[in-house]
């Protein structure tokens, strides 16, 4: 079960570069259920998987298979609308969870959000998030990257736009 919340953020925190980062590249096959790939690119390591979730905004079943990189080639010819790019930034949280700062690049340059997952759903009410987060959006479906694999052109900038008007850089 994946039990997640996202945010847009007010500003990037400063020394992103001395947390843990990768380079994800995913693109989707199916919307129902949510059918996705990933590449995984860390300073030493490329991964591929597959991933099958389940609908839901704040908690969905979530499945991910580790797949070969020649299959992930495979199908991302057969992947449905937008392929979406983003460096991950992991960073650590006071209460013990871990925030994953996205910055989108590509058609969605220009989009930032954090996303902080927690064991349960309790844990995920009770949390407070930090003073650099901005507007929660878990339940603003256009911040799901299935939902942005499927947008137009026209779309992506009004997302882009949004996205800009809450935050100060």
């Amino acid at each position: 079960m994946e039990i997640e919340r996202k945010f847009l953020i007010k500003n990037i925190p400063g020394n992103l570069d001395n947390n843990k980062s990768y380079e994800i590249e995913q693109a989707y096959l199916a919307d129902s259920p949510v059918v996705r790939i990933r590449k995984r690119v860390s300073e030493n390591s490329k991964e591929y998987f597959l991933t099958v979730k389940s609908s839901g905004m704040l908690s969905r079943e979530e499945v991910e298979t580790a797949i070969t990189e020649s299959t992930y080639n495979n199908f991302k010819l057969e992947a449905k609308g937008n392929v979406i790019t983003k460096q991950r930034y992991i960073l650590p949280l006071s209460d013990g969870l871990k925030a994953e700062l996205d910055v989108f690049n590509g058609v969605f340059d220009g989009v930032v959000m954090v996303e902080v997952e927690f064991p349960d759903e309790e844990a995920s009410k009770k949390f407070t998030p930090p003073a650099y987060f901005s507007d929660e959006v878990t339940f603003d479906s256009r911040f799901h990257n299935s939902r942005m694999s499927n947008m137009t052109a026209d779309e992506i900038s009004d997302l882009i736009g949004f996205v800009h008007s809450k935050s100060s850089g």
